[in-house]
C-alpha cells in the first residue's frame, strides 16, 4: 500500500511539473481504429476529451491508448468529457477509461434518437453510474466549456447549430449556391456535438460525425464559424460529411483525419479536402485502403498502418464493403499505436508531430490572418 501511495505521489508531482512548464494548447488525436478520441489540454493543464473510442472487445485496448496520451500530457484527470453522439465507436470505451482516470464532467447532446440494444443498456444503466461520480450536462449550441485560457464553444448539438456567428465570422458563404443536399440523416451522426476552440489567434474546429445536410444548416447562407487553422475532419473522412460548404468555407491550413484502415478516407471526401482553398497539409491517423495511392498523403504524414502490411500499396482506392454483419473485418492493428499531436501557440502558429516516426512540421503564424 505504501508503494502504491508513493507511486501516486510521484505521478501527481510529474503531472504538476508538466502543467507548470506548458505554454501551448496541446491536442492529441488518439488511434482508436476508426473511432474517435481527441484529447485537448490547455496551458494550465486542464483537459477536455472528445469521445472514448470503441466498445466490446476493443474497449480495453482503446482505453489503454487514451491513457497513454493522458500520461504523455501530464494530466491527472479528465475535466470535461464530451460524447459527440451515441455510436459505439465514440462512447464504447468510456466505462473502461473511467476505471483508470477520474472524469469530472460528462457532456452530451441529450436524448438518443437511434435506439438499439447495446446503446440503450449503456444509457440506462452504465452511463448514469459513471456520471454519478462527477457531474452531467446536456449542452446546446452556444454553450461554453470552462477550459482555462481557451475559449471552447459548442457550435452544434442535438441536430441544431448556432444561430449567431462567432466573433469575426458571419460573412456570406459563396459555396452555398452550388450545394446539393443528400438524403436526410435520421441517425445519431446528425446529432453530433460540435466544438470550436480559440486559443489566442489559433482556431480549431471539431464537429464529431456531423453530416452533410447539418453542415449546410450550420454554414449557410452565412458562415457562422469563420475560418480556422485546423480542421479535425468530420466523420473519419466519409463522404456523407465534409461538404464543400463546410470544409472550403473554413479554409483550414491543416486538416487532421482520424480515420481507420478501412473507414474514412473515401475518394469523394478526400477530393473535397485536397481542393480546400489554402490547405497546406493533410495528416492521417491511418493509411486508408479506401484512398489507395490516388488520394493518400506521403507516409511521413500518416501515423499508423496495419499489423501485416502488404509489400506494395494499391494504386486504385479499394471499394468499401457493404455494411452489415456480413462485412469482412478490417485489417488488424492491435500492435503499437501512434497519435498525432498538435501544439498551438497564442500567436496562431502551431506544430504537428507524428509519434510513429517523429516527423514534425511547424506552421508559422500568418500576420493579419484574422
Amino acid at each position: 500500500m505504501r508503494m502504491l501511495s508513493m507511486i501516486a505521489m510521484v505521478l501527481s508531482l510529474a503531472a504538476g511539473l508538466a502543467a507548470q512548464g506548458r505554454t501551448t494548447l496541446d491536442v492529441y488525436l488518439v488511434d482508436v481504429e476508426g473511432g474517435n478520441a481527441t484529447l485537448i489540454v490547455s496551458p494550465a493543464g486542464e483537459s477536455l476529451l472528445i469521445d472514448t473510442g470503441n466498445g466490446g472487445p476493443a474497449a480495453e485496448r482503446d482505453a489503454t491508448r487514451i491513457m497513454a496520451a493522458i500520461t504523455d500530457a501530464g494530466v491527472r484527470r479528465i475535466d470535461h468529457l464530451i460524447t459527440t453522439h451515441y455510436h459505439g465507436d465514440h462512447f464504447g470505451a468510456m466505462e473502461a477509461l473511467a476505471r483508470r482516470v477520474p472524469v469530472a464532467e460528462f457532456i452530451d447532446h441529450g436524448t438518443n434518437v437511434q435506439p438499439g440494444g447495446a446503446v440503450d443498456a449503456f444509457l440506462q444503466q452504465t452511463y448514469p453510474s459513471l456520471y454519478a461520480k462527477g457531474t452531467h450536462r446536456v449542452v446546446a449550441p452556444g454553450d461554453r466549456i470552462a477550459l482555462a485560457g481557451v475559449e471552447a464553444r459548442i457550435v452544434a448539438a442535438a441536430g441544431r447549430g448556432i444561430t449567431s456567428a462567432l466573433p469575426g465570422a458571419g460573412q456570406r458563404n459563396p459555396y452555398c449556391a452550388a450545394h446539393l443536399p443528400q438524403d436526410p440523416d435520421p441517425s445519431e451522426n446528425a446529432q453530433s456535438v460540435g466544438t470550436h476552440l480559440t486559443f489566442g489567434q489559433f482556431r480549431l474546429v471539431h464537429l464529431g460525425d456531423l453530416t452533410w445536410n447539418k453542415e449546410f444548416d450550420l454554414m449557410c447562407p452565412t458562415n457562422r464559424l469563420g475560418t480556422t487553422d485546423v480542421f479535425v475532419v468530420s466523420h473519419h473522412g466519409q463522404a456523407i460529411s465534409n461538404a464543400p460548404v463546410l470544409v472550403h468555407a473554413l479554409r483550414p491550413r491543416v486538416a487532421l483525419l482520424n480515420n481507420g484502415t478501412r473507414k474514412g478516407g473515401q475518394p469523394a471526401a478526400m477530393q473535397v479536402l485536397h481542393t480546400s482553398p489554402g490547405l497546406e497539409d493533410l495528416w492521417q491517423l491511418h493509411f486508408s485502403l479506401l484512398s489507395g495511392q490516388e488520394y493518400t498523403v506521403p507516409g511521413a504524414f500518416i501515423a499508423n498502418g496495419v499489423d501485416d502490411a502488404s509489400a506494395a500499396m494499391p494504386i486504385a482506392p479499394a471499394a468499401a464493403p457493404a455494411p452489415g454483419p456480413g462485412a469482412p473485418p478490417p485489417p488488424a492493428h492491435n500492435g503499437a499505436a501512434y497519435w498525432l499531436k498538435l501544439s498551438a501557440r497564442r500567436d496562431g502558429g502551431f506544430t504537428v508531430t507524428n509519434a510513429r516516426n517523429g516527423f514534425s512540421k511547424t506552421y508559422d503564424a500568418i500576420p493579419g490572418r484574422r
